[in-house]
């Protein structure tokens, strides 16, 4: 039997990007499944370029390979009596731990009152010695997965989509620019002519969809979350409200796309829409939303290595349950309840 082809929709979210690596080396592992299309934003961005150049190069074990790579630049630890030691806390106590931690209150507390910019010529963009080790020539090739990579224009606000060749360095640092650790990445965009400054692509499309509504691509599309869509918990420190700030914006753009899906959906199934032309589109989610509800911003912008490591083993844990629950519904039919996210 042939591969089941899906595309891949991939969050931002910082190092909770691991859960990513996780879901991806998964999906990876498996040989019923194809991966042809591959949207992402800020930490899925450089999943996804990983991915791709990795796959181009060496097939799924290079990809998976690669993914390996990129998050052991990252801050990813195999250090067994690391892991012993923080086990006992679990994931909870050791991001409540950094959260409250006297550097990290203090690097918050200087980020709000200094902008990227008052470093002068002291200022350097960590992920930029990581990303420029990227294949390019393979992110960019035409074959292999579709690539999409999204970032957030600042002078107009709007959502900037890179693909194919426009897949760079600065893309993908583009994609991945929070204002507010981050100088604004400039270069020309040929899509108004002139130089521009974009930010994190999560404040407009996290990740954006209708790049996979192509008519080459397959029907399904798999969102791998990162952030939490509930929270029971009211937050009442500056931390949590901020992280919940930072959740709810992250996840918008997202829900508004799955609403109008939901919409055009519902206008072919009754017939007021003519199948062709609109795109049929299946939508599944891999996500765990009770390890994410566990974790915190803090976690998001200083990598820990258990934090890590234990979001990719929950990766890998969500993306099987998710392959041995919905293999049969892929190319099939949506296991995403659309409506249920907007009740």
């Amino acid at each position: 039997m042939p591969p089941k082809k899906i595309n891949l929709a991939l969050q931002g979210g910082g190092a909770h990007g691991a859960f990513t690596w996780g879901a991806l080396d998964c999906l990876l592992a498996d040989a019923r499944i194809e991966i042809a299309g591959l949207s992402g934003t800020s930490a899925g961005a450089l999943n996804g370029a990983a991915l791709k150049a990795g796959m181009i190069k060496g097939g799924r074990e290079g990809a998976r390979e690669n993914l390996n790579w990129l998050w052991g630049q990252i801050g990813a630890s195999q250090t067994e009596p690391l892991h012993q030691w923080l086990t006992p806390f679990g994931p909870a106590g050791v991001s409540n731990a950094i959260g409250a931690s006297l550097p990290y209150l203090m690097g918050e507390a200087f980020s709000r009152l200094v902008s990227p910019y008052s470093y002068g010529p002291f200022y350097n963009n960590p992920l930029r010695a990581i990303v420029d080790q990227f294949d390019f020539a393979s992110i960019c090739a035409d074959e292999g997965p579709a690539l999409f990579i999204n970032a957030t224009r600042v002078r107009n606000g709007k959502l900037r989509v890179f693909r194919a060749e426009e897949v760079t360095t600065d893309a993908i640092l583009a994609s991945a620019c929070l204002p507010t650790m981050f100088q604004a990445v400039e270069m020309f965009d040929s899509e108004t002519g002139q130089t521009e400054a974009f930010w994190d692509g999560g404040y407009t499309g996290n990740p954006a969809l209708f790049p996979l509504f192509d008519g080459t691509l397959p029907e399904d599309i798999v969102v791998i979350n990162i952030n939490p869509l509930e929270r029971a918990e009211l937050p009442k420190t500056p931390q949590q409200i901020q992280n919940r700030l930072n959740e709810i914006s992250f996840n918008s753009s997202l829900l508004r796309e799955m609403r109008a899906i939901d919409f055009v959906q519902r206008l072919l199934e009754d017939g007021t829409l003519k199948p062709g032309r609109m795109s049929q589109v299946f939508t599944h989610m891999i996500a765990d939303d009770a390890l994410m509800n566990d974790l915190s911003i803090a976690t998001k912008s200083v990598p820990n290595g258990y934090i890590i490591e234990t979001l990719r083993d929950a990766g890998v844990k969500a993306a099987q349950a998710f392959l041995d629950q919905h293999f049969d519904d892929l190319n099939a039919r949506s296991t995403l309840k659309l409506r249920d996210m907007f009740a």
